[in-house]
């Protein structure tokens, strides 16, 4: 039998193109959108019980909304850098 030339070490230094699969949310992207979504509820709840306390609820959710949109976009930016770069 002929013998290809291909040694099994040889074939791991073969360059793999990186999996593209969906990338995993940050954990504190995670617990501000979580955050965001009891906020939320809270504030619905507060304004059908006609107290002005959802006010605050409401600007609960604002913040954490932002903050779960900051660090979901930051943990993407530093995957694509990290693949990348």
């Amino acid at each position: 039998m002929g013998d290809t030339g291909v040694r099994s070490s040889d074939a791991s230094s073969v360059p793999r193109s990186p999996r593209q699969e969906p990338t995993a949310m940050p954990r504190l992207a995670l617990y501000a959108l979580i955050v965001c979504l009891l906020s939320t509820a809270a504030a619905v709840v507060s304004f059908v019980e006609g107290s002005w306390l959802g006010i605050v609820w409401v600007l609960l959710a604002g913040l954490s909304s932002n903050m779960a949109w900051y660090y979901a976009r930051r943990g993407r930016m530093r995957q694509d850098r990290s693949v990348t770069g």
